[in-house]
């Protein structure tokens, strides 16, 4: 068990959010010519590379096959990968800032479905977090609406990002279910396998071949997400969730960044001032609740809170 050194986790929690960020950047560029599948596989197949190294230098890869529950790891892989497909079709249509935001509301939206299909007792605040981060999606919207969106790829860039964080909270809610009898290492190496063969399935559909640039951004996105994930789950081990969560949220301080930089954007105020809300109620969920909880602990460590990260 690794001591606990906050600064270390929460240095490790940003690294994550950036690495992370970056990937999504380059899923952005890529779409424009890449299928989502393909994209999916390359994420997922090449992220297995850094994974499969940690396990092997830590002597776990026994316990990343072992699994008392596979029928457990193709419902979270199936959730998962649609996830994972809606959150990347919604970077094709949406600037990389408003993407991120919306993911954003996947924890919260975690809290309701947690308490309808797990039963979990939901105290007051967290349903009125759930509902004053809902009401900063709509602020976040409202810019890409008017009379109804202002364009077909607004609307459908916005409805794969919120069906997206609903189906990254789906898969959140049986991460908690397998956590009760499967390792974290387990549960990330399995989904990722899901996932590349769900993605690799895609071919059948038609692939392209990409040029060498494409290449390159097809191997850099598979294997950023697999350093972005290890990093993830390490700081976890240095510090409670409680201590390092909240700063999953400089993700959209990242791609704020990124977004002008590399694409010229520069989201509309009420953008950001939606954003805002939705964090805020977050990380009033995250504060309100400050003592370490070892299962919501583990559900972070096996996948990034929300947004296109996943």
């Amino acid at each position: 068990m690794a001591r606990m050194n906050a600064l270390k986790g929460i240095a490790l929690q940003i690294g994550a959010t950036f690495i992370f960020t970056i990937m999504a950047a380059m899923v952005r560029i890529v779409s424009e010519r890449i299928p989502t599948g393909e994209v999916v596989f390359a994420r997922s197949f090449f992220a297995l590379f850094p994974l499969l190294a940690l396990l092997t230098l830590r002597n776990e890869i026994s316990a990343a096959v072992r699994t008392a529950n596979p029928l457990g790891h193709v419902l979270r892989g199936i959730i998962g990968v649609i996830a994972m497909s809606l959150s990347f079709s919604a970077l094709a249509f949406l600037p990389l800032a408003d993407a991120t935001a919306i993911g954003f509301t996947a924890p919260l939206i975690t809290v309701a479905l947690a308490a309808v299909m797990l039963g979990e007792r939901v105290q007051l605040y967290r349903w009125a977090a759930v509902a004053v981060g809902l009401g900063g999606v709509v602020v976040m919207l409202w810019p890409h609406m008017n009379g109804g969106f202002e364009t077909r790829e607004s609307a459908i860039g916005a409805t794969c990002a919120l069906v997206g964080a609903f189906c990254t909270a789906g898969a959140m809610v049986q991460v908690r279910r397998l956590t009760a009898s499967e390792t974290t290492a387990a549960i990330v190496f399995y989904f990722q396998s899901l996932a590349a063969v769900a993605g690799l399935a895609t071919a059948a559909w038609g692939w392209v071949l990409p040029g060498w640039g494409d290449a390159v951004l097809l191997v850099a996105i598979g294997l950023f997400g697999g350093v972005g994930q290890i990093l993830l789950t390490e700081s976890y081990r240095f510090a409670p969730a409680s201590v390092v969560a909240p700063f999953n949220y400089s993700a959209m301080l990242w791609s704020l960044l990124l977004g002008f930089l590399l694409f010229g954007e520069i989201p509309p105020l009420l953008v950001v001032a939606g954003a805002l809300i939705v964090i805020g109620a977050g990380l009033f969920v995250i504060l309100r609740e400050r003592r370490p909880n070892r299962a919501r602990e583990e559900d972070a460590a096996a996948g990034p809170p929300g947004g296109p990260a996943t």
